[in-house]
């Protein structure tokens, strides 16, 4: 039986207005989620009120809000939210990202204390600080992401913290840079297979993000290094499993596994959803490669549950070391 699509026209004029690159791409009618895709819309709790209240007080932007994320009313409600520092326009154009493209404004030199201010007062044990990326800046952001891991340094002192960086792409001394503020987890999203990267993910290369993380565990090896990638945009089995083998090689300690949504009819369509048992099984590939951490479920993201797994990715490198299973 088909699919019953229903399309939000006055949605789709909006979203045309947020990605004016898109406007003219054919549309690709958004499918009806299945039941294992369903979560509950935000809804009134105190503490989402707080944590919505202090990063607007603060004039703070999260990637909970500018990516459209399914687990906001969750991950708010418990204190956890992701902060994306350096603005909310991107210089980039990715089909599947929902965050605005154009040209950025300037960087906000008092954004670091503002962050800072914001992760001690929710208490944070562990906070995740994404970006938009910056090509327009002549080291990508990387100066602006050590001052901001400094800043919460200062005044949180036992937050630990993680990254998740642009790929830097010809912007020599960058990752240096960042890597010397010495975050707690580096992490730089694959997103998707290599033969999809022309489509999905124009503007990057493959080969670069995995000599990042590469270069990021030489530059550290006590760094624990993190890469995810979305499901259900065509790509096979073998592709996913090679770029496992390739993280692997880069000494990868953490992957993570979700499925892709589409959040409007101008981007790429969902090919796919992928059964929870068919992200089991990608899961427990992966764990037989090696990783320390693995999270493979249809509803994962980069900073979903970051704190938890940052324990658990702890404990488990702790085992290796004293060559435990």
């Amino acid at each position: 039986m088909a699919q019953r699509i229903v399309i939000n026209h006055q949605k789709d004029r909006m979203a045309a207005l947020r990605h004016p690159e898109k406007v003219h791409r054919p549309d690709n009618p958004i499918q009806k989620k299945p039941s294992w895709i369903r979560v509950r819309a935000p809804g009134s709790n105190p503490v989402y009120d707080e944590t919505h209240g202090l990063m607007r007080k603060h004039g703070l932007t999260t990637v909970c809000e500018e990516a459209a994320c399914p687990n906001i009313g969750e991950c708010w409600s418990q204190r956890h939210a992701t902060m994306m520092i350096m603005g909310e326009i991107c210089t980039r154009a990715c089909a599947f990202c929902n965050v605005t493209t154009g040209l950025p404004h300037k960087l906000d030199p008092d954004e670091p204390a503002h962050v800072a201010e914001a992760v001690a007062k929710l208490a944070l044990k562990h906070v995740v600080i994404t970006s938009v990326d910056r090509d327009d800046l002549p080291d990508g952001g990387a100066q602006h992401f050590a001052d901001v891991i400094q800043a919460i340094r200062a005044l949180a002192p036992e937050t630990t913290i993680e990254i998740l960086t642009p790929d830097f792409l010809r912007k020599p001394g960058a990752l240096e840079v960042v890597v010397a503020a010495r975050p707690d987890v580096f992490n730089h999203n694959i997103e998707t297979v290599p033969r999809l990267y022309p489509g999905i993910r124009p503007g990057a290369r493959y080969y670069q993000s995995i000599r990042l993380l590469d270069d990021a565990k030489r530059l550290d090896p006590s760094l624990f290094t993190k890469s995810g990638m979305m499901l259900g945009l065509g790509e096979e089995k073998m592709e996913v499993a090679q770029v496992m083998d390739d993280f692997r090689i880069a000494d990868v300690d953490f992957l993570t596994l979700g499925q892709y949504l589409q959040p409007t009819v101008k981007h790429a369509a969902v090919k796919d959803f992928i059964t929870p048992e068919q992200f089991a099984d990608y899961g427990a590939m992966a764990r037989a490669k090696g990783f320390l951490q693995v999270s493979a479920s249809p509803l994962t993201r980069s900073s979903y549950h970051a704190d938890r797994d940052f324990a658990e990715l702890r404990e488990a490198r702790a085992r290796r070391l004293k060559g435990e299973s």
